[in-house]
């Protein structure tokens, strides 16, 4: 029984995880599932993305057992060694691209090809002995050019399959072989042979048609669409490789009193090291000395800084936005929550459905008949008493006229076009099974801090004692928080800055563990942090300050309270603010028939908050709030299993597995590369409209490659019959090739006049942005 022990117990099970290399399609993904599936007790999941496959298999089955029948079908399967230590997955950076021999192949090919398809086409250029130079140009081309389809279709025959990569390499090679025949045998070599446009239907021999131009011109168009999703599929790992090298490299360690600086991969559980304020913490441990604000929002999504103190955990990759602390380890290597995510991106990656290239799908049909085809017109002519060379001729026309000249340049002219006007509007297209994606999703998951907010915290009110004069109460609780590195002090110091001008110095400055800050500016002691500290200090709070802490915190956003001269004098409400365009861009989602679901850690009363704000229905189903990064993760899988098709747009390291689990991924650019990675679309600008820009361009290049493949493939099947009857002479064919591939370059340019909302006037955009950036360099200089 597969999976069970005879008696009905569960047979106990593992898992592995293999590389497999030599896939060409997806069909090649599918083949080697059903290869492995066949094994009793045997459950494979290949992506032929990744070029992974998990395998659950019973304990006592060897895994050599597996990477066998992976070769048995025709392809190549290893079992990944296992994670690298820090120093050597630097060293391992360095290795060379793995796209560069099909770059190379690609550029040299295209070079070739171009004079070849220049002569052809161009009576002009046709010289005595021309066709011997195209000769020369294509052979390389089609022989050294095309050796990946010819090599896949002879694995394929080997094993009894066919893939596009069997028409390709069989219409290339038929198209090359008549070619020479023709010139050697036939009359195509002779001094001053021309090809001219005749676009006439009448039988011949062929003896001088070449079709050099077709299969150089085949080749290099395919190629171009191979290096192009190489290129994408090797950023699939990126993700967990950001995340592993986001803590920190090396700690300072208390040995015998004294710190010692040493690498991460030495520490152990029970190790003692220091954490300075701006450091990022090394590993998961528990404070126990010192007390400080942690920065966790790339790991929790808080945008509020968290107070720590000793008898706290702090996790790895946090940063320490204020004192001194001194952390003993708890978890280091594969154990820490930062590894854990880690692997909840790749879980999630090799866990997506697995996307069928629309050619490979009909290929799959496509290249049987197509070649049935091709060898009944030969049986039929010869059988009609038809000369060899004639029959032979309508063979090969029909291999010629279904070879995909124009499927080839379907994707990808119009993911270039496409991917390079989302470029220009700040939208970054990974591949062409995104696209797909797009069409179907019908519920986005907004990440709240940096997504649909700023996540920076911002002074927002400002609510005075009566007689308080609010300038005055800005500039001296202004000049005392400018002192402090913590996060809401910054903000409150920005704030005051922005509506009061400079501010004063401040005199014996203190931070007061854990409740605030005092200082003296202009003779008076001026205290600010929390409630507790003010009760310490001064009287009570005033009724009306104290609604207005009140109605703050049940926003989710943070009360300060500032006094001098023993009495409360204002509160300061700082909160992080909702981004000018977030609620105009969930407006636009809904009309893309997207369900908005806001998604945070942050509490519940602060994302109720925002919203409100961008119009989001205030329900469980569609406000979730305080959930961990394996949270989110579920939340996206209940989703899914709802029968829901998810896109998740996010832009911290809390939300990479959770874009990565998405049917969607969309990473805001101004965030984590980690986020960046894990996703499929990636926004450059921090702005939630793009969001909209990316749904509906990546639809309408979907729609263009769509309409691209129904042209490529009904000119082939229009001229199907023409080839069998043998009426197709070589320049009608070589002219329904042309306007085929005119037709699908055409189409696809067309896709460089999309507009996008978020940019009405991108030069002005543009300029704003270069005004902000040189701003923003300003502050940090």
């Amino acid at each position: 029984m597969s999976g069970n022990e005879p008696g009905g117990s569960p047979a106990a099970e593992q898992q592995v995880e293999l590389a497999i290399s030599g896939m060409t399609c997806a069909s090649c993904a599918a083949r080697i599932e059903r290869r492995l599936n066949k094994l009793d007790g045997v459950t494979a999941a290949v992506n032929y993305a990744t070029e992974k496959a998990k395998v659950t298999y019973p304990v006592g089955l060897d895994t050599a057992a597996l990477v066998d029948e992976v070769v048995a079908a025709g392809y190549s399967a290893t079992v990944p060694r296992p994670e690298p230590a820090r120093s050597e997955r630097t060293e391992q950076s360095d290795e060379p691209d793995p796209t560069l021999p099909l770059r190379q192949r690609l550029l040299v090919s295209a070079m070739l090809s171009v004079p070849v398809i220049a002569m052809a086409m161009a009576p002009v250029l046709q010289f005595d002995y021309w066709q011997w130079i195209s000769l020369a140009l294509a052979g390389p081309v089609i022989v050294w050019g095309a050796w990946p389809f010819h090599r896949a279709t002879w694995s394929n025959l080997k094993h009894g399959a066919a893939s596009m990569d069997t028409l390709i390499s069989i219409g290339t090679l038929s198209a090359f072989l008549w070619s020479l025949y023709a010139l050697l045998w036939g009359t195509a070599g002779e001094p001053g042979m021309t090809h001219p446009f005749q676009l006439t239907i009448e039988r011949s021999s062929g003896a001088a048609n070449i079709y050099l131009e077709v299969a150089a011109g085949v080749t290099t168009f395919i190629l171009a669409g191979r290096y192009f999703e190489a290129r994408s599929k090797r950023r699939a790992g990126a993700a967990l490789r950001a995340l592993l090298e986001l803590g920190a490299k090396d700690v300072a360690v208390l040995r015998d009193g004294h710190e010692e600086r040493v690498s991460v991969d030495t520490l152990v559980p029970g190790d003692r090291f220091v954490v300075r304020p701006g450091e990022k913490i090394a590993t998961d441990g528990v404070v126990e000395e010192g007390s400080s604000a942690v920065d966790a929002s790339m790991l929790t999504g808080e945008s509020v800084p968290v107070e720590v103190g000793p008898g706290d955990e702090v996790v790895g990759a946090m940063v320490n936005a204020g004192g001194r602390l001194v952390v003993r380890v708890t978890r280091v290597g594969s154990d820490t929550q930062l590894a854990q995510m880690a692997k909840l991106v790749e879980e999630a990656q090799n866990g997506k459905a697995e996307v069928q290239r629309l050619a490979d799908r009909v290929s799959a049909v496509f290249v049987p008949i197509v070649i049935t085809l091709a060898m009944g017109t030969l049986g039929f002519w010869i059988g009609a008493g038809a000369p060899a060379a004639a029959a032979f001729t309508a063979a090969v026309a029909v291999l010629i006229i279904a070879c995909p000249c124009a499927l080839g340049l379907a994707t990808p002219t119009a993911l270039l076009v496409g991917t390079g006007r989302g470029a220009q509007l700040g939208i970054l297209i990974k591949g062409p099974e995104v696209l797909e994606s797009t069409r179907r999703v019908d519920t986005i998951v907004l990440d709240k801090t940096g997504t649909v907010t700023t996540g920076q915290m911002s002074l927002v009110e400002v609510h005075t004692a009566d007689g308080v004069d609010e300038r005055e109460l800005l500039r001296l609780a202004g000049a005392v928080e400018r002192a402090s590195e913590h996060p809401i002090a910054r903000a409150v110091a920005r704030g005051a800055t922005a509506r009061v001008g400079d501010l004063p110095s401040v005199d014996g400055f203190a931070n007061i563990e854990g409740l605030g800050v005092e200082g003296v500016v202009d003779g008076r002691a001026v205290l600010v942090g929390r409630l507790a500290l003010a009760e310490q200090r001064a009287q009570a709070l005033p009724e009306q300050l104290a609604a207005a802490k009140t109605a703050a915190e049940s926003r989710g956003r943070t009360a300060v309270v500032v006094t001098w001269a023993d009495r409360v004098r204002g509160v300061l409400v700082v909160s992080d603010t909702v981004k000018p365009t977030s609620a105009e861009a969930v407006r636009r989602l809904r009309d893309l028939g997207l369900t908005p679901v806001l998604l945070t850690g942050d509490n519940r009363c602060a994302a109720l908050a925002v919203a409100r704000e961008v119009a989001i229905a205030a329900c469980d189903d569609t406000v979730i709030a305080e959930v961990l990064p394996q949270d989110k993760v579920d939340v996206v899988k209940r989703l899914q299993s709802q029968g829901k098709t998810v896109a998740m747009v996010g832009d911290g390291v809390n939300d990479a597995a959770a874009l990565a689990q998405a049917d969607l991924g969309l990473a805001m650019g101004t965030g984590t590369d980690v986020a960046i990675e894990a996703s499929d679309l990636t926004l450059v600008r921090g702005d939630l409209m793009v969001a909209v820009d990316a749904i509906r361009l990546s639809r309408r290049t979907l729609a263009t490659i769509k309409g691209n493949l129904f042209w490529a493939f009904a000119y082939n099947v229009a001229a199907l019959p023409l080839a069998a009857a043998g009426l197709l002479n070589p320049m009608l064919a070589g002219a329904a090739m042309a306007l085929s591939s005119v037709f699908v370059v055409t189409n696809s340019l067309r896709l460089r006049r999309f507009r996008g909302i978020a940019q009405p006037s991108e030069r002005r955009i543009d300029a704003q942005e270069r005004q902000s950036a040189a701003e923003g360099e300003t502050v940090r200089s």
